[in-house]
């Protein structure tokens, strides 16, 4: 594939990524006019993090980005029966671990609750992430199906796929929770309930398309396949590679809820829904985009390939991303204001929140770092190499947060911890450009010195 057809395929993942962010801060304002930052929506930002944290870790994080390369060699080689047997055998076993992990989880948030000193902040996240934790079931088979179709060109689908959760969303907060009585404690857990719900529509819509392409529903439990292996030998070192964000905003929300105070895992959570519009109308579909088409190249050992598509591919995000930080680092107090001050959202929400997005807005520029970097690698089959940096960038990321807990004033805090994990992200993505140039050779890093320039001086 031409490099420009991997723009062009990111520019569509993107439109699509657009409506479901678009989609996303309806939902967000909405949500916010509902909850505003009491501990009702910071005890469900928490809860909701679990998750999406074993979401990164098993689904559309570690698992595709090992899955990929491993079923696509296999169509190429084996064939496209024996390549469905490997999908099978893989979603059976992926399956089978995630109910285990459901099951457990639940029992054992269950049993904390039972205890008589359970803490307030305890007593209000543990219900709700009992009621979602059955989301990751759903979410990562729906991840899965989402990279067997970018392996078949199919990008559209899968970027539609996440929009569905929005949709569910903002229907739940406009028909449903008008009607739950009990106030905001009984709301927030229909909202978590909706969240169950979601996941399982994300799978089912996938179905028909996955059967176009040739899936057939059925288990197999032939694990003794050389091929899963390889695909789980892969998947267990990168699966901290890959969440290196989920674990850091993880660290960020639980050190944010019992050291700086009940608004803060709410404050930080709007600004990140803020950041991840621009973000994800590029970056996260560049990614997408990325795997299947370097793991292509990297099949066939065409290293120059690779580079230039990564040349292509990081030009474009710091063109487009520069100005766009620029913008919300200037005008956090006036968007946030615009967007989300209505309801229970109050004044000081606007500004706690506004703190954070000015402090997480640099972070644009180095947040998609590892969106272009990481698929990299993992084509390469290296995994190692991103899970190293990945524990270096996280424990930075915690001695940051600490920091920023105990020295700064109260209402900063929070503003700090987002910057911490601005530094953190962007050590986390030079040292993964720094450790590929060494497996590919440079990729232009001139040229893309040169585009970051002039986008800087456009904006």
């Amino acid at each position: 594939m031409e490099n420009r057809n991997v723009i062009r395929f990111a520019f569509t993942v993107g439109g699509f990524t657009m409506l479901s962010r678009f989609l996303g801060m309806v939902r967000d304002i909405l949500t916010a006019g509902v909850f505003g930052t009491s501990l009702a929506m910071s005890s469900f930002v928490v809860a909701f993090r679990i998750p999406n944290l074993f979401r990164a870790l098993f689904g559309e994080g570690a698992l595709s980005s090992a899955f990929v390369p491993v079923f696509m060699d296999s169509r190429r080689n084996d064939g496209e029966a024996e390549a469905w047997k490997l999908a099978r055998r893989v979603v059976t076993l992926v399956g089978a671990v995630l109910l285990g992990i459901v099951a457990a989880g639940i029992a054992g948030m269950s049993l904390w609750l039972l205890r008589p000193e359970v803490g307030t902040e305890a007593a209000a996240v543990l219900p709700l992430a009992r009621i979602m934790l059955p989301y990751v079931f759903f979410i990562c088979l729906a991840a899965l199906a989402m990279a067997v179709l970018n392996s078949y060109r199919m990008f559209s689908v899968s970027a539609f796929t996440p929009a569905l959760l929005n949709i569910t969303w903002i229907l739940a907060v406009l028909f449903i929770l008008p009607v739950v009585r009990g106030g905001p404690s009984r709301q927030i857990q229909a909202l978590a309930w909706t969240v169950f719900a979601a996941g399982a529509v994300q799978l089912a819509y996938q179905v028909p398309s996955l059967l176009r392409v040739g899936w057939r529903p059925g288990l197999d439990t032939d694990w003794r396949d050389p091929r899963v292996k390889q695909v789980f030998l892969l998947m267990g070192p990168s699966a901290l590679g890959l969440a290196v964000n989920q674990i850091n905003v993880m660290i960020n929300s639980l050190i944010a809820l019992y050291w700086v105070g009940i608004w803060a895992p709410s404050a930080l959570f709007y600004a990140e829904r803020l950041i991840y519009f621009p973000q994800g109308i590029l970056a996260t579909s560049l990614g997408t985009v990325l795997l299947p088409v370097l793991s292509d190249f990297a099949a066939q050992n065409k290293h120059r390939e690779m580079r230039e598509a990564i040349h292509h591919g990081l030009r474009t995000l710091l063109f487009v991303m520069t100005p766009a930080a620029i913008g919300l680092f200037v005008l956090a107090g006036p968007i946030v204001q615009m967007l989300l001050e209505r309801g229970a959202f109050t004044g000081d929400s606007t500004v706690w929140t506004a703190r954070a997005l000015s402090f997480y807005a640099p972070g644009l520029m180095v947040f998609c770092l590892a969106k272009v970097f990481v698929p990299a690698f993992y084509a390469l089959q290296d995994t190692r190499t991103p899970v190293k940096i990945g524990l270096c960038a996280v424990t930075l990321n915690f001695t940051l947060n600490v920091l920023s807990a105990l020295t700064l004033p109260e209402y900063w805090k929070h503003a700090g911890m987002a910057f911490s994990t601005v530094i953190a992200e962007g050590f986390n993505g030079l040292m993964l450009a720094f450790f590929l140039r060494r497996r590919l050779g440079p990729f232009g890093i001139r040229g893309i010195l040169g585009g970051l320039i002039r986008a800087l001086g456009a904006a």
